[in-house]
This record gives C-alpha cells, structure tokens and sequence, in this order.
C-alpha cells in the first residue's frame, strides 16, 4: 500500500506564523502536526509516501529525510488548484497500488488496520454542526450514495474528514484526469470530491467509517483547540522550583522556566525561555525568549523575544515585542 499527503498550502489562516514554516510543521502538545499524522502510518508499514508539496516543502522534505526511515516521494504543486490537483499530481507515483489518501493539516485519531479492511473503498467521516463548511456525505444502505461540497442546503450532517482508501486506484486516476483536463472547479477549486461523486454515479461502492477523533489545525482557535486535547494523552510535566504548572502541560526538557505559572493547557517548546509570567492556554515555540507576560489563549512563534505584554497574542517567529 501506498500513502499520498497533500502538503502544499500555504496555510493563510494561521499567518504569521506561517510566513517562516509550512502548516503542517506547526507544533501541537510539543511535536510538529505532520508527525502526529505520520507515526499512526507506521503500523500499515506502506512502500511507499509521497509528499504533494508547495509551499516552503524544502522544510517538509527536510523534515521527513531526517525522522523517518520509510520510502519517501516528493512531487510538487505548481498550483494551488484545490485538493483534486494535488491528488491527481502523486497518482502517476500510486500506480497499480492501493492507496490511502490523509490531509497534512488534519489529525485524525482512528484505526488506520481497521479503516483500510472496511471495504474496498473506505471515506472517513464525523458528524458535525456546521454541515455547509465541509463535504458532506448521505449515506444509504451502508454506503454513502452522494457526495456534496460544501453545500448551501446539506442533505445531512456526515462531513469528510481527510481519509480516503482506495483498494484499486485506476478508477480515480482517470476521474481525476477528466476534472483537470475539463477545468471544471467547485467553489474555485478541482475538487478530489467531485471525482469521487462521479465514481459513485459509475457504481464505486464507498463505505463510510466514522473515526473517533478529528482534528483541524486550521486557525489560530482551532490549533489551540487541538493542542488541548493531545496534552490531555502526556504524562504530567515534572514540578519545576518556584513555579506553579496547571495541568495539563507540555514543558520541552531543554526549556527553562523561573516564577512562572504555566497552564492549564500550555506547550512550551525547546531551549525557550520563562520567566516572571502567566501562561494559560497557549503554544509558546522553540528558543523564545518571555518575560513579564501575562497571556491566555495565544500563539507565540519560534525564536521569538516577549516582554512585558499581557492579554491575548498571536506573534510570529524571530518577532520581538515590548509592551509598556
């Protein structure tokens, strides 16, 4: 088996922080998003992963060459023409194999082994409350029998989340040639969910699997969000002199904290630097330095310098800022 990743956004939501490093290298709980999505990926021991990369993908392949010993493939996006065009760009790579296709800025918490024996072709899905902002699947007689994106007027409430497997791959290579060659686009973009509808009109029997957890990390609330809930799964921080750590908390060993109240809900990444403040629900990136800061709900970028400010921040990487 193969897996495809889509990567190439340039992750506009979540600017500044993303000027200096793809979305998907963007820390949660202490550990880039990309690896919380690749180590799952371990247990189906694939031949083969290939990278659909765009934006700043030398970090990207730089990042994967060092970590991870499995296969990887790199093909870049010389479009951001929506998710359709970077899955049509990695099929020539896919083959004849099978494939399973996940999103680079969403992590989902399900059995992959289990996921993949569902069917012959497998959608992963998750009831949500704001049906109009995802692709959403109807689903009838254990398969799903329509596929819209984004739709105005939503048949249901069952949205895809980013996890797709394929047991043959051939069919969804050619739809996906028509939709590029055909220029057609919803909502802007060559949709991968238009190829699966007409897969489905040619009798592709998708079956749904519910996961358990979905993930986004998509805006500065949302990656806040996620990083509550993968805090929840580390073991305690050990207690630090002079300071009152909240749990849950990530503190990295190489970091140093001094009178400081951290958490609840906290990541503090490596060789940064605290002291003299109050931390509550926020990511604070690798070798910053804060002082005198008293912040909830915040995103401070790596190699950062903090002092003095107070409230809520969202400050990018290599920024100082000194408030009065």
């Amino acid at each position: 088996m193969k897996v495809v990743i889509p990567v190439a956004g340039v992750g506009a939501r979540l600017k500044p922080h993303t000027n200096s490093i793809p979305k998907s290298l963007l820390e949660i709980a202490g550990q880039p998003i990309l690896k919380h999505i690749l180590d799952p990926l371990k247990k189906l021991k694939p031949s083969e992963v290939i990278f659909v990369i765009g934006y700043k993908g030398d970090q990207i392949c730089d990042y994967v060459k060092k970590n991870y010993k499995f296969k990887a493939t790199f093909v870049e996006q010389d479009k951001l023409l929506g998710l359709g065009y970077a899955v049509a760009l990695a099929m020539p790579k896919v083959g004849k194999s099978d494939v399973l296709i996940i999103l680079g800025d969403t992590i989902v918490e399900s059995n992959l082994k289990k996921f993949i024996r569902t069917g012959d072709y497998v959608l992963g899905v998750k009831t949500v409350a704001d049906p109009k902002r995802f692709g959403i699947a109807t689903v009838r007689n254990d398969y799903v029998s329509k596929l819209q994106e984004k739709p105005e007027n939503p048949e249901g409430n069952l949205a895809l989340i980013g996890l797709y497997y394929f047991k043959e791959s051939r069919t969804l290579n050619a739809e996906l040639k028509k939709l590029v060659s055909s220029g057609k686009r919803t909502k802007g973009e060559i949709q991968l969910t238009d190829a699966l509808q007409a897969m489905i009109k040619r009798g592709t029997k998708f079956a749904p699997f519910e996961v358990s957890g979905w993930f986004d990390c998509g805006t500065k609330e949302t990656t806040l969000l996620t990083n509550q809930h993968f805090l929840k799964n580390l073991p305690d921080t050990k207690s630090i002199d002079g300071c009152n750590l909240v749990p849950p908390v990530y503190i990295s060993k190489s970091a140093k904290v001094e009178r400081s109240s951290i958490g609840p809900n906290v990541s503090v990444g490596e060789s940064t630097i605290i002291s003299n403040s109050t931390i509550t629900n926020s990511i604070v990136g690798k070798n910053s330095q804060i002082d005198q800061v008293h912040v909830r709900d915040s995103l401070i970028g790596q190699n950062a310098i903090v002092k003095g400010c107070s409230g809520v921040l969202n400050i990018g990487d290599n920024s100082e800022v000194y408030c009065n």
